[in-house]
Parts: structure tokens; C-alpha cells; sequence
């Protein structure tokens, strides 16, 4: 997170933090106002009423938030409740612990869990603590009792990292790297002989060694050469050392990979539900190799259906401790950037062991359902199976049956459309069960819909790639009845195992997704109203319905990927832990990832817990796996923002080939610096500096989020349509300047 001063912080993209809205300066005002009257009388104690008479709050909304102010004041062990309902200040802390986050112009800001507001560092009181340690500071003694606190790094508590990519700047005896994050604030000086055959001006991965207090720079050796700055591998491969991602897996872990037995056994399928004859065929992405899930349909006599999801049994192969499964959980994802998947098993097991590829006998672990027409679930079945994918799916080829074939007649699928470049046959029986399975997907999503679920479509920028991986084109990916299909299934079997042992009471890796704040909605409520729209806010019930029809609203409009990217900000991050919260997004009271064991690790614990419950083992450690699973939230955030890396990096490519070409677009943020700009039809975005913007001086109005021309008044604004003109394109730092058109 980067922040430019202590009145300004930033997120990751440089664009204005949503905690600086209005309602949030309300509440701060207001925290600052019961702090005045607890500290005026601190050895006397107040109640609501009390308080809110010497703050001449008389209407009832302000009383209901002095009420809920006062109770998460009392949570946050900012104040006391000393008799019921009665409160004290505590007494003015000197030191706190929190982490550090550093800005790209040498400041810093630790963040304490407890405390409302940031303490905010200068560059030269750091004291060579770095972006995301863990550190003690000392709030200097005039900004103790103030909103915005100001202090001094005393102590590094833990370093988040010890490596680093940069680029060498070679001299006669030593050589320095220069960090390629903006927030890392100092070189590392390295000796000629730690430099492990790196050139001037190669990309590097260094690990600090020591750093003196004498010294400016940390003394570091070069662990590992990228390669030439530029060159698309030495990019990616940059990403992920900067987030700490491996991109090879260990000699060792191939080889044990390599020796494990993957033949299907006579004894292990006498072991599990044997349910090869029944229909089962894979959907997927085109390029798609790893195959997590299938689907088998069948007709009951009573006129009901059985459908299996049938999930790759990745736990049957990686046995807890052993090395593949240690190597796993640390990865705890496949990465999936632009151009390439760097993923959480072996090849041998995630594109062939494991992989539910067609017209293959497969080792699954499923959850089978018998539904009726309505979509009501009447039974369910959970357990370990063996099946046999008879067809395998592009989602294009599934939404073709979808869209234009019959019940009871067979389907050719066009040469155009087919995986395979060729006309593909689907028999009478398979098109029945697409047709079938949609139907009943469709009720399930009303279903999610009507009991409070939100609706997030939104839509992914994908590039088309030629045979060197360099981008020609730009593309939306779009969601449609075959994605939906599948994601509903999936939906399905993920809530219907988390019921199951969520009534076993045993510890368990549930997915979990808080309630929004309500602040970041109040800000959301604001940016939305100068495009016309707005939610209600009144309660749960009216907040995802407003919501939705407002999703459903900006669908193919110019703001839709503002509006979108806004809305997702304004929710809580949805993570793995034990202590099962329900899942907001979802509206579902029970929740896990059972289905996509091949790419994530969480999935790997929750069928080992399944099976386990299965046999009747007492419940788990939970300690332990509440470890684990912060640990695989920590991962799916960093995988997440390599990904997006990546993404940016492959637009700076796209357009450096449109230089000085102009496009329309929306501002999507507002700084003080400038006004970040989405082109309207690629999603790329730049920003346009407002030392570039000629015609006037501009300040930023935080309020307004607005730069606002000191002669002229005219004013750029979040949501504004603009035309600019491609100015630069820097593929280092993944940035794209732009320029106004008049």
C-alpha cells in the first residue's frame, strides 16, 4: 500500500485510499470529540447519554453512532467500560507494534491493528526498517492525543523479506543493485565477488547479509540472475521473485513426484464408489490442462437426477509431510500471470496424474446429489470415487450446445468453435445433460440471488498473444450460461461438504467473507451518485439488493469497470480460516473450497479433514490449521497481486505499438500528482500528471476527489470522461503516462 503523505494515503495503485471519505471523517471527528470529554475528567466515567449531552447530540441517528462508536472503542481497548454501560479513557500509550508500509517517496506509515488512524514515519526516522517489517515505534509525545500521530521507528521486530530484485550498477571493485520497488528507499551494495557472474545492468535477486549501523546501504549478495531488463521472461520471472513466488520447482521434488505410483488399482477402486458408467464430462478454459472437476448426470426412476461433482483426488497422491506436500503448502497456489501458469504441483500430477482428461479412469472425491426440477436437493452423498470423463468441454463448446441444441437430438459442434478445429458430434444423451444441468443452475443462482448473494460480473481483460508471447490484441473475457453452469455446481458442493461438518462441530478450513464496512459503502454511495446512481443503505436486505440492480444497471456502459472495481473495493477480502463467519458475497451460512484441489492448497486440507470425518476421527488441531490457513491467504494475496503485475506489464507492452494515438476514457482516480485515466476500449490505464495539464495550476480537493484549476475552477473528477493522448509507455516500472486532449 503506498501512501504519499500523512493526509493522503494511497492503495497499491496509487489512487486515493476509500477511508478518507466523508463518513469517515465523521467518525474520526466524532471519536476525537468523545476522547475530549473522557480526557477532560479522565478519573471520572460517562455513559451514552452523558456524552452525547456534552456533544449536543440530540437527533437519533448521531446517537445510534456515539452508541456504536463507543462499543468498538471498547473492543479496540481504546476505552474502558468500567460499570455498564459507563466508559473511561485509557491512558495514552507511548509504543506501539505494527507494520510498516513504506511510500515510493521514502516515507513510511505503521499500521496498527488496534489503533484508527496510521502512525506516520518520516524517511529519516525509519531507522532502516523496511516495506511490510513488523516494528516498534514511538509516537512523538505533541501527537499522542491527536488523530494524525507522528513517530519514530525503535526497533524491527521481524523483516517480512531478506530478498529482493533489482538491477546492477557495476563498478571497478563492487557493484550496487538498484530495487526495483519504488518503496524500497536504499541501493544494496554488493562485492565484486558476491555477484555470482551478474553484468552491468542485469536483473538480479539479492538477499541482505548485514547491514551496520554506519553503513547506508545493507551489504547483499546476488542469489540469482534474471536476466536482461526488457525481456518478457526476466520480467515475469521478476514478478514473482518480488513477491517471494518461485517460478521452478525443487530437482527433488520432481524426482519424488516422479516415483510415486499413479496407476489405477483393482484393490483402490474396491476402496471407493465406483461410478464409471455413468455420463461424466469435464468444462473448462480452451488452453485449460489441469482438469480439476467433472460433472456426471443421470435420470432417476422416481423422475429426480443424480448429479455428481467429481473433484480430482490430489490428497490420494500428496501424503501429509512428505516433501511434494511441504513444497504445496508453501506454494499454497498456482500463480497464473499473463502468459504462463506457474503452478502448485508437479506437471506430472496437475496436467496428467491428477487431471481429469478425457476417456481416463481417475481417482475423485466427490459430492453427488440427487436433485429434483426444482433444484431442491433431497440427498447427499460425499465421498471418495472412482470416474471416467467421457468428453472434455471448452466453455465455447459447452455454451454452443446451450444456445442452439435440442433435447433429444445430437449436436455438431462447428469446426470454428470445436477444441479441435474440426466438427465435433455430441450425442443426444450428453446434450440432455448440458441442457438439463443449465436449467437447474439457473434456479440455483435465483435461488443465491433472492437469498442476498451479489453479483460480481466483472469483466476480465485478456490479451491475444502470438507464437512469442508478445500481445496483438486486447479481449473481455465475459461470463456466460457455461461458466455460470459450472460455477453454480461448484457453489453447490463447496456449501453442501461445509454444512456437513460444519454440524459435526470439528475444526474444519472454512471460506469465509465479512460484511462490508459501512463506510467504504458510504463512499461508494458518493462516487456512484455523480453517474446518476445510488444504493440504500438502510440494511443488509436493501444494501445487496441495491447492490445488484446497480451492477445489473452499469452493464455495457462506460463506467461499468469503475463502478465494478469500486464496488469489489467496498468489500471485505474474502480468506481461509477455522472460525466460520458464514460468506457474505455468497449469502451462504457455511462455506469451504473442496473443488479445485489441483491449483490451491486449502482444498488439499479440507478433503484430508473430509476423509478423516468420513471414518469418524475426532476433530483436528485447531490451532494448527487456523496457522495454515492464514498462511494460504497470505499466498492467494501475493499470487493475486503478481497477476497484476503482470497484467499491467503486458499493457505497457500493448501500448507502446500506440504511442501519441488518442483514446477515450474515464478517470478512475484522482491524486494529487494527476488523474489516473482508464481507456475506454482496453481497460489499460495511465496517468496524466497534473504538471502536465497546461491551462491552469491544479490542487487536489480530497472532498471533491477532483483536481480543481486555481484560475479557471474547472475541475477533473472521478468518473469524468476524458481524451488523451498515449504519452509514454516505461516497461520497468509498468506505468503508462498520458496526456490531456483538448
Amino acid at each position: 500500500m503506498k501512501k504519499t503523505n500523512k493526509n493522503n494515503k494511497q492503495g497499491k495503485t496509487g489512487k486515493p485510499k476509500k477511508n478518507r471519505s466523508l463518513a469517515k471523517r465523521n467518525k474520526q471527528e466524532l471519536i476525537k470529540a468523545i476522547f475530549s470529554v473522557l480526557q477532560e475528567h479522565p478519573e471520572e466515567s460517562f455513559n451514552y447519554k452523558q456524552i452525547a449531552a456534552k456533544l449536543h447530540i440530540t437527533e437519533a441517528p448521531r446517537r445510534e453512532l456515539l452508541v456504536k462508536q463507543l462499543s468498538q472503542l471498547k473492543e479496540s481497548k481504546r476505552i474502558v467500560e468500567v460499570d455498564q454501560g459507563k466508559y473511561k479513557a485509557i491512558a495514552v500509550q507511548h509504543y506501539y507494534v505494527g507494520t510498516l508500509e513504506v511510500n515510493s517517496r521514502g516515507n513510511g506509515y505503521v499500521v496498527v491493528e488496534d489503533l484508527e488512524n496510521d502512525i506516520f514515519i518520516p524517511s529519516n526516522f525509519l531507522n532502516k526498517a523496511l516495506h511490510g517489517d513488523k516494528v516498534e515505534v514511538y509516537v512523538f509525545s505533541r501527537f499522542r492525543q491527536r488523530t494524525k500521530m507522528e513517530g519514530e521507528i525503535t526497533k524491527i521486530i521481524e523483516r517480512k523479506k531478506e530478498r529482493f530484485v533489482g538491477t546492477v550498477q557495476l563498478h571497478k571493485n563492487f557493484a550496487f543493485v538498484v530495487p526495483t520497488d519504488p518503496r524500497m528507499y536504499t541501493d544494496f551494495f554488493v562485492f565484486k565477488d558476491k555477484l555470482a557472474g551478474a553484468q552491468d545492468g542485469d536483473r538480479v535477486v539479492v538477499r541482505i547479509e548485514d547491514w551496520k549501523d554506519k553503513n547506508n546501504s545493507p551489504v547483499a549478495v546476488v542469489e540469482q540472475v534474471l536476466g536482461r531488463p526488457g525481456e518478457q521472461s526476466t520480467e515475469m520471472h521478476s514478478i514473482l521473485a518480488e513477491y517471494g513466488l518461485p517460478y521452478t520447482y525443487p530437482v527433488e521434488v520432481e524426482a519424488f513426484a516422479k516415483q510415486l505410483d499413479l496407476t489405477i488399482t483393482d484393490d483402490e477402486i474396491a476402496r471407493r464408489r465406483d461410478m464409471r458408467s455413468i455420463l461424466t464430462f469435464t468444462i473448462d478454459p480452451r488452453d485449460a490442462k489441469d482438469f480439476d472437476d467433472a460433472l456426471s448426470f443421470r435420470c432417476l426412476e422416481n423422475g429426480n437426477y443424480e448429479i455428481g461433482v467429481h473433484i480430482a483426488d490430489v490428497s490420494h497422491y500428496v501424503k501429509e509431510g512428505s516433501i511434494l506436500d511441504e513444497e504445496a503448502y508453501n506454494r499454497a497456489t498456482s500463480v497464473y500471470l499473463v502468459d504462463r501458469v506457474v503452478p502448485m504441483l508437479p506437471e506430472i500430477l496437475c496436467n496428467y496424474a491428477c487431471s481429469l482428461r478425457p476417456k481416463e479412469d481417475k481417482y475423485t472425491f466427490s459430492a453427488v446429489f440427487e436433485m429434483n426440477s426444482k433444484a431442491e436437493v433431497l440427498n447427499t452423498w460425499i465421498g471418495r470415487t472412482v470416474t471416467h470423463s467421457a468428453f472434455r468441454f471448452a466453455y465455447e463448446e459447452a455454451q454452443a450446445v446451450i444456445e442452439e441444441a435440442q433435447v433429444g437430438e445430437e449436436y455438431i459442434i462447428p469446426a470454428e468453435t470445436s477444441i479441435t478445429d474440426e466438427d465435433r458430434v455430441v450425442s443426444p444423451e450428453v446434450v440432455e445433460a448440458i441442457l438439463a444441468l443449465n436449467t437447474l443452475a439457473k434456479k440455483l443462482r435465483d435461488k443465491r440471488m433472492r437469498l442476498g448473494a451479489i453479483s460480481f460480473d466483472k469483466i476480465e481483460v485478456k490479451f491475444q498473444l502470438d507464437e512469442n508471447d508478445n500481445p496483438t490484441g486486447v479481449y473481455f473475457k465475459e461470463s456466460k450460461e457455461a461458466n455460470k453452469l459450472i460455477e453454480e455446481f461448484m457453489l453447490l458442493a463447496n456449501r453442501k461438504v461445509a454444512e456437513y461438518v460444519s454440524k459435526l462441530k470439528k475444526t474444519f478450513v472454512y471460506r469465509i467473507h465479512d460484511e462490508p464496512d459501512a463506510d467504504k459503502l458510504q463512499q461508494l454511495n458518493g462516487v456512484i451518485g455523480r453517474f446518476g446512481y445510488s444504493l440504500n443503505l438502510n440494511n443488509k436486505q436493501t444494501i445487496t439488493h441495491s447492490l445488484n440492480s446497480l451492477l445489473e444497471e452499469v452493464k455495457g456502459k462506460k463506467e461499468q469497470n469503475l463502478v465494478d472495481s469500486l464496488a469489489i473495493r467496498s468489500m471485505a477480502k474474502a480468506s481461509y480460516s477455522t472460525k466460520n463467519i458464514g460468506h457474505y458475497g455468497l449469502a451462504f451460512d457455511d462455506y469451504t473450497h473442496f473443488t479445485s484441489p489441483i491449483r490451491r492448497y486449502p482444498d488439499i486440507m479440507v478433503h484430508r479433514l473430509l476423509e478423516l470425518y468420513l471414518q469418524g476421527a475426532p476433530s483436528q488441531n485447531e490451532a494448527d490449521y487456523e496457522g495454515k490457513c492464514k498462511h494460504s491467504s497470505q499466498m492467494e494475496s501475493l499470487a493475486a497481486s503478481a497477476e497484476r503485475d503482470s497484467i499491467k506489464y503486458m499493457q505497457v507492452k500493448y501500448m507502446e505499438n500506440h504511442k501519441n494515438q488518442h483514446f477515450a476514457g474515464v478517470i478512475s482516480g484522482v491524486t494529487e500528482w494527476g488523474i489516473y485515466v482508464e481507456i475506454t476500449v482496453n481497460k489499460c490505464e495511465g496517468l496524466v500528471r497534473a504538471r502536465d495539464i497546461k491551462d491552469d495550476y491544479y490542487t487536489f480537493d480530497e472532498q471533491q476527489y477532483a483536481l480543481v484549476g486555481k484560475a479557471t475552477g474547472r475541475t477533473y473528477q472521478l468518473g469524468d470522461e476524458v481524451l488523451i493522448r498515449v504519452k509514454n509507455t516505461d516497461l520497468m516500472k509498468k506505468q503508462l503516462d498520458f496526456e490531456l486532449v483538448e
